[in-house]
């Protein structure tokens, strides 16, 4: 992952020594095909690796609070907040990009991936998808 390190609560790239130090009190990793996503026990999310795999939170990093869980598809991320709301990024197409059905995604229990698409668990029993649909 040299030369490809995510951002880490800036707009710009992090340098490895910056994600070294953010990389403590790690509760849930998760990795999709060429970056990794940390959760922080003060809920907050550590990125790092190639931007269009999700190594690159910077567009959402101000929604990543008191982030409960996170899943990964090949290629984008997507995080459980504490309201039962979900955040993503990372590849548009697969994945990372929820505002179709945003709207629907309340009171999410729990995330599941394929290589390209999400599935959330509501707590009423339903499911919500999205993602590429031919893979999910």
């Amino acid at each position: 992952l040299a030369g490809m390190i995510g951002s880490i609560n800036a707009p710009k790239p992090a340098t490895p020594a910056t994600v070294v130090d953010q990389l403590k009190n790690v509760q849930q990793i998760k990795a999709s095909a060429r970056a990794f996503a940390a959760v922080l026990v003060d809920g907050s999310v550590v990125t790092l690796g190639h931007y269009t795999f999700g190594g690159d939170s910077s567009l959402v990093q101000n929604e990543l609070t008191n982030v409960q869980q996170i899943q990964a598809s090949r290629s984008a991320f997507a995080a459980i907040l504490a309201d039962g709301s979900v955040v993503t990024w990372g590849d548009k197409r697969r994945g990372g990009d929820n505002s179709e059905v945003r709207a629907h995604l309340r009171h999410v229990r729990r995330l599941e991936a394929t290589c390209s698409a999400f599935a959330a668990l509501l707590a009423d029993g339903s499911v919500v998808t999205w993602g590429d649909p031919e893979n999910g």
